[in-house]
């Protein structure tokens, strides 16, 4: 699939933009996702950089005849009945592991949304680890990594980077851009209540 993927990139004429992360564990951030195509160029990406993404799935995923291919692919497997929900696995699931890249998409959908999923950014901060931006831009075919940050627990401090790094990034089909914003950045403070 990577050669696929490398492929794809040179034939369609786009070029890398950004550097490989220092850390050895990050969570990515991948956006704009307006396409099954997204997927494809982040492939790319993370070959070109030098890591191999891992992404979350459903426990069932990882069982059955296609568990070992999924396993492969880069599934980590979310258990429902844990007891634990996604951030506390994941934070778990880092602090487990030598290396993970945990790439998400959090437009959550290919159409645009009002907020992005905050589960990526509760995982970093869990965990400790870095936040990645990595963008896709049809428009002016590039696709790439931005600067790493940790993230502080300002919510909007930190989406404002990212607000930052993926202005004028536009998707594979325009207009499908979802609002980079988190609900956490439109609830009061305690302090002011």
């Amino acid at each position: 699939m990577r050669w696929l993927a490398q492929m794809f990139f040179r034939l369609r004429g786009w070029e890398y933009t950004g550097t490989k992360p220092e850390a050895r564990k990050f969570v990515a951030v991948g956006a704009p996702h307006t396409s099954n195509w997204d997927f494809v160029i982040l492939l790319a990406v993370s070959s070109h950089f030098g890591f191999k993404p891992k992404t979350i799935g459903k426990e069932s995923l990882v069982r059955g005849p296609l568990g070992r291919l999924m396993t492969r692919l880069g599934i980590i497997p979310l258990r429902r009945d844990s007891g634990q929900g996604m951030v506390e696995q994941m934070a778990r699931a880092f602090a487990e592991s030598a290396d993970l890249a945990l790439v998400l998409a959090p437009e959550g959908t290919r159409g645009a949304e009002p907020y992005w999923r905050s589960g990526f950014y509760q995982i970093a901060l869990a965990a400790g680890v870095p936040i990645v931006p990595a963008r896709v831009d049809a428009a002016r075919k590039q696709a790439g990594l931005g600067p790493a940050f940790v993230p502080t627990g300002d919510v909007t401090a930190d989406m404002d980077r990212l607000r930052e790094f993926y202005a004028g990034a536009v998707g594979f089909k325009p207009g499908g851009e979802s609002t980079i914003r988190l609900r956490e950045e439109d609830k009061p403070d305690d302090a002011d209540s």
